[in-house]
């Protein structure tokens, strides 16, 4: 089986690098009760809520995604002064 490996944009590296609208390639990394984590290639993963997962109505974000799916996500909004944890910097991306 091969892996399969989204193309990463080599102008984005960094969270400071993201700008709302942006429209990227990237890895779901998790699927939890309210959304998906997508990892983007800025050493943070963005979140997809799961009403914006699909068009229509999911109970469940496993009903339309999986863990290793390369997905395109649009980058709704980015918040580098929410800190995630205390030992974490990063901020939130929503996507």
């Amino acid at each position: 089986m091969r892996c399969r490996k989204p193309i990463l944009r080599s102008d984005v590296l960094e969270m400071k690098d993201l700008k709302e609208g942006m429209v990227l390639k990237g890895t779901v990394r998790n699927v939890i009760d309210f959304g998906a984590f997508v990892d983007i290639g800025v050493h943070q993963d963005g979140l997809v809520h799961i009403s914006q997962i699909t068009d229509k109505f999911i109970k469940h974000p496993l009903e339309a995604v999986s863990v290793g799916d390369i997905v395109e996500v649009k980058v709704m909004s980015v918040d580098m002064k929410k800190k995630k944890d205390s030992v974490d910097d990063a901020g939130n991306i929503n996507l």
